[in-house]
């Protein structure tokens, strides 16, 4: 199958069939003739293709003549207004900006090493707003890596973790990986950006007054799994088996007046202690509470979103990037491409292109269950 989605200055095109080859290809008549004007390339595929992502960057570089590419590998891929999961999928975009506007971030996996000074440069004098990241997630300390760049740029990222069984390769003008690389846009491109939770809270947030490594020893001075079943409820705390999978601590934000959190996976529970144990540093943390994955309520808070980005945005986009959770899509919302067919519902006809990432990032955090969308305007 072959699409293609918009006409002006951006436009995405994907393919879904045959081999690495036969996608490219398609992608690439969809394309037709290289244009002078374009000059900024991504590309997602899935990973039933990831060992051949250097050979399709080489082949979209000849056909296209572009030399600026980014991208990575996703569970599924994210095009206007549908999901492609379980299937050799690819999707590019490829768009036209001023050439002092945007810079590829190169791999950077040490924040303590500075960036390029050509790069560093650049920044200062076009001061990046928004940075669109892509990053390895055997990567032992991403986030102090994303506060480097974040720091040195002062960008804001957006973006995901590659998602692969295969190869974990990012698109950086060639294939790197073992760290953080991506695309800058410089102040003279306008951006809007939102986040949507895919949890609900089911009680408040908690002082962590007692924890060890990743165990939640007491809450509010209460050992915490007391705590843990009175936030659950009576029916789920009968049998705590139940609870996994749906159930999931979640880091209040600080600093932030949206209400946002960072989900982490609950890893178990020591019901002879009252310990809880979850997918984070309980020790580092002051406050946490216990949230649900629910698929009515996280579609909700996507409509809020998307109501509160188009408002803010103002006008249409030029173009859209959606990185989403590989939890959401499909797993959260059904089939029939659900949440993607909501989003093109909002931006209307905008070119859209994105990944379904093993971790989402905004503002230089980690998230999981999100969706994280910007729009170029």
């Amino acid at each position: 199958m072959d699409a293609i989605t918009g006409t002006g200055t951006f436009r995405v095109v994907h393919a879904t069939a045959g081999d690495w080859r036969d996608m490219t290809e398609s992608c690439i008549r969809q394309l037709g003739e290289p244009a002078a004007e374009r000059n900024l390339g991504l590309v997602y595929v899935t990973d039933s293709v990831d060992e051949d992502l250097h050979l399709i960057v080489n082949r979209l570089r000849e056909a296209t003549r572009i030399q600026s590419w980014v991208g990575t590998v996703g569970f599924g891929v994210c095009v206007s207004g549908e999901e492609l999961f379980d299937l050799p999928a690819m999707a590019v975009m490829v768009g036209s900006l001023p050439p002092e506007d945007f810079r590829v971030l190169p791999l950077t996996t040490d924040a303590a090493a500075p960036l390029d000074d050509a790069l560093l440069r650049w920044a200062q004098d076009s001061r990046p707003t928004l940075g669109v990241v892509h990053a390895d997630p055997r990567h032992p300390a991403l986030e102090p890596v994303f506060d480097a760049i974040q720091r040195e740029t002062g960008c804001f990222l957006v973006g995901g973790l590659t998602a692969s069984r295969g190869a974990i390769g990012q698109i950086a003008n060639k294939v790197v990986e073992g760290g953080v690389s991506g695309l800058l846009l410089g102040g003279n491109v306008e951006v809007v950006c939102g986040l949507t939770q895919g949890c609900t809270p089911i009680g408040p947030a908690h002082d962590v007054t007692a924890a060890r490594g990743n165990i939640l020893i007491a809450l509010d001075g209460r050992p915490a799994l007391d705590v843990f079943r009175e936030d659950i409820g009576e029916l789920l705390a009968r049998n705590l088996d139940r609870v996994q999978g749906y159930v999931h601590a979640a880091v209040p934000v600080t600093g932030t007046d949206t209400g946002d959190y960072l989900v982490r996976n609950l890893l178990g529970v020591n019901a002879e202690q009252g310990w809880v144990a979850i997918g984070e540093r309980a020790e580092e943390i002051d406050r946490v509470m216990f949230v649900r994955r629910d698929g009515a309520s996280a579609a909700t808070d996507l409509k809020r979103m998307l109501d509160d980005v188009c408002r803010r945005a103002g006008r249409a986009p030029r173009a859209a990037l959606y990185f989403s959770c590989v939890a959401r899509g499909p797993s959260l919302f059904g089939r029939g491409s659900v949440e993607l067919k909501t989003v093109a519902g909002a931006l209307g006809d905008t070119p859209l292109v994105g990944f379904f990432a093993n971790g989402e990032i905004c503002n230089n955090r980690l998230y999981g269950y999100t969706g994280v969308l910007a729009l170029i305007l």
